[in-house]
C-alpha cells in the first residue's frame, strides 16, 4: 500500500469531479429536498402537538434522506470504477435491496464500541473503591482517554467512510466487517491519510459553494432592492439561503414580510441552500468510494 500511496493520492484526489455525475447529483438533490419536506411536515405536526404524526413523518424523512446517499453512492461507484452509471431508478431500487447491509455494519461496530465504553465506564466506578480506587484510576484514566480516542478516529476514518462504498461494490454484511478489520489491524495509517485528503477536499468544496452562495446571495438582495423594487428586507431573502423556510424563519424571531413575494424568496433560497448541501456531500461520497477503491485494489 505504502509503495503505491501516490497514485491512490491522485485517484483521491480525481474525486473533485463528483458533481458532473449528473444522474447522481439529481438523485442526492431530489432524496434531500424530499427529506426536506417530511422533515418540514414532521415539524408541523408537532406544532400542533400531534407527536406520533411528527413521528412518522421524522422516521420518512430520514428514511429518504438513507436510501438517496445510497442510492447516489451506487452511482458514485460506477462512476469510480469507470462503468456506466445506472439510471436513479435503479439505483434507488437497488439502495432498496443493499442499504440494509450499511445499517447492520454500522450497528455491529457501534455495538462493539457501546461494549468497550460499558467496559470502561464499569472500571471508572471500580475506582470508587477504598485502597485500590486511586491507583486503578491512575491506569485506567489514560488507558480510557486511548481507547475512546481511538475509536472515535477509527469511527470517523474507517468505519463510516468506507462502510457505503463497501456495500455498494457488492461486499455482504460479513464482507464489509471483514474489510473494516482487515485495515484496522494493517492498514489504518495508509486510510487515514487518504481520508484526510477527503476530508480536505470536502471542506475546500464547502467554503467554495459557501462563498458563491454568500457572495451571491448578498448581490443578488441589493439588485432585487435596488434595481427591481422589491420590497424585501435583505435578511429574509438571505434567510433562505441559510436554509430557513417561513416556519424556521418565525422561530427564530423575525416576521415573514412581503406576502407571496416573501415566501417565494424563502422556498428560492431554499433550493439554493440544497444544491450547496449536495455539492460537497457528492465530493465526500466519491471520495470515500475512491478510497475504497484504493486500498483494496492494493491487497
Amino acid at each position: 500500500m505504502t509503495a503505491n500511496l501516490l497514485p491512490a493520492l491522485a485517484r483521491v484526489l480525481a474525486s473533485i469531479d463528483a458533481p458532473r455525475n449528473l444522474r447522481a447529483l439529481y438523485a442526492l438533490l431530489a432524496s434531500f429536498c424530499m427529506a426536506g419536506l417530511l422533515l418540514a411536515s414532521a415539524q408541523s405536526a408537532l406544532v400542533r402537538e400531534q407527536s406520533l404524526m411528527s413521528a412518522v413523518w421524522m422516521g420518512l424523512g430520514l428514511a429518504v434522506a438513507f436510501f438517496g446517499v445510497n442510492a447516489t453512492g451506487l452511482m458514485l461507484m460506477d462512476q469510480a470504477r469507470g462503468l456506466p452509471v445506472r439510471d436513479p431508478q435503479d439505483a434507488f431500487a437497488d439502495a432498496l435491496r443493499s442499504a440494509h447491509r450499511v445499517l447492520l455494519v454500522l450497528l455491529g461496530c457501534l455495538s462493539l464500541a457501546l461494549l468497550a465504553g460499558l467496559a470502561l465506564a464499569g472500571l471508572l466506578w471500580a475506582t470508587r473503591w477504598p485502597v485500590v480506587g486511586a491507583p486503578l484510576l491512575a491506569v485506567v484514566l489514560p488507558v480510557a482517554v486511548l481507547v475512546l480516542g481511538g475509536i472515535a478516529f477509527t469511527l470517523v476514518v474507517l468505519v463510516g467512510p468506507l462502510t457505503g462504498p463497501a456495500v455498494w461494490a457488492g461486499r455482504s454484511t460479513r464482507g464489509a466487517l471483514a474489510l473494516l478489520r482487515q485495515r484496522l489491524r494493517h492498514g489504518l495509517p495508509e486510510t487515514a491519510l487518504l481520508m484526510a485528503a477527503v476530508y480536505l477536499m470536502t471542506a475546500l468544496a464547502t467554503a467554495a459553494v459557501s462563498f458563491v452562495v454568500v457572495s451571491g446571495g448578498r448581490l443578488m438582495a441589493g439588485l432585487a432592492i435596488l434595481g427591481a423594487g422589491v420590497e424585501l428586507p435583505a435578511g429574509q431573502l438571505l434567510a433562505g439561503l441559510m436554509g430557513l423556510g417561513p416556519r424556521g424563519l418565525g422561530a427564530s424571531g423575525v416576521p415573514l414580510q412581503g406576502g407571496a413575494l416573501g415566501t417565494a424568496a424563502l422556498v428560492g433560497g431554499g433550493v439554493v441552500f440544497a444544491i450547496a448541501l449536495v455539492l460537497p456531500t457528492l465530493v465526500w461520497l466519491r471520495g470515500c468510494c475512491a478510497v475504497y477503491l484504493a486500498v483494496t485494489e492494493a491487497e
